[in-house]
């Protein structure tokens, strides 16, 4: 039973952590633009790593 006081405290403190840090994110607009980094492996980009890699093993 004496555990409860220190796991509710300890809760509380972990979500007054966790709501600090969203509220961070979306003030530093992490959250604005949720549909392009997802479409960008998708873009066919030549200048990728994997672009850079091909080149380099075609050198003798």
């Amino acid at each position: 039973m004496n555990i409860i006081l220190l796991l509710i405290p300890l809760s509380v403190i972990l979500l007054s952590l966790a709501a600090a840090a969203f509220f961070w994110a979306v003030d530093n607009d992490q959250f604005e633009d949720m549909d392009t980094p997802s479409l960008m492996p998708l873009a066919g980009d030549a200048s990728g790593p994997s672009a850079r890699s091909s080149r380099d093993d075609s050198v003798p």
